[in-house]
């Protein structure tokens, strides 16, 4: 998924009031974070086929280490556990951990059968909805529209900076999400890493930056 996970970082606002959404944010794509910096060591890999599914041209081909079903609760426990030490609340530490967690069940349900359940382990697991540019783009669409409208209705603007902020990180998303599909194959699978750290580098800070100017309307967080 793309926009599906910040889903879960908008709706987790909800629940853990006290924890940035850049924090949420962060945890929510922290798979997709490590991943590619393993692509560029050449400890994980995969490969452009064009056609590969509807939605994106990847084939996965090893990535135990980023998006096994037990690393990924390793990383959830270590991020939740960092955020705690660094001074975060008790609920934001879980709610965290689970934004961790979500990443592969969420990967679980797009991703052909690529994903494995621990380093070594041989078989592979996905429901393939990637296969269907209608199906994900309805169900990635609509989790993504009522986290939308569960953050804004949770949240109101300090200021105009909390607007517009605000907007402008969901118009720039979802241009990358519809335009994903129909965009031609990347030149190389380093130039893919590289972007995918890029946009974590800017989508990251601007949503701590959005949380900094907007306030919960039960009296802020």
């Amino acid at each position: 998924m793309f926009i599906g996970h910040f889903a879960v970082a908008f709706a987790a606002k909800k629940v853990a009031p006290k924890a940035s959404l850049g924090m949420l944010v962060f945890a929510a794509v922290f798979l997709d974070a490590v991943w590619p910096v393993l692509v560029l060591l050449g400890i994980e890999r995969f490969r452009i086929v064009p056609g590969y599914t509807a939605i994106n041209p990847f084939e996965f081909l090893h990535y135990p280490w980023s998006h096994s079903l037990l690393m990924t609760a390793v990383w959830a426990l270590l991020l939740a556990f960092a955020y705690r030490a660094a001074g975060g609340d008790r609920t934001g530490e879980v709610w965290v951990g689970i934004a961790v967690a979500s990443h592969w069940v969420l990967d679980f349900i797009t991703h052909r059968p690529d994903l494995p359940l621990y380093p070594g382990g041989g078989q592979r697991f996905g429901l393939s909805l990637w296969n269907s540019l209608p199906a994900t783009f309805a169900v990635e669409g609509m989790m993504f529209a009522l986290a939308v409208a569960l953050y804004t209705r949770i949240t109101r603007p300090k200021d105009r900076t909390g607007a517009i902020a605000w907007w402008a990180l969901i118009v720039l998303l979802v241009v990358l999400y519809v335009t994903g599909p129909f965009s031609p194959p990347p030149p190389s699978e380093n130039a893919v890493a590289i972007a995918g750290i890029m946009v974590l580098l800017i989508v990251v800070p601007w949503a701590w930056w959005i949380d900094r100017h907007r306030e919960l309307k039960t009296g802020g967080s």
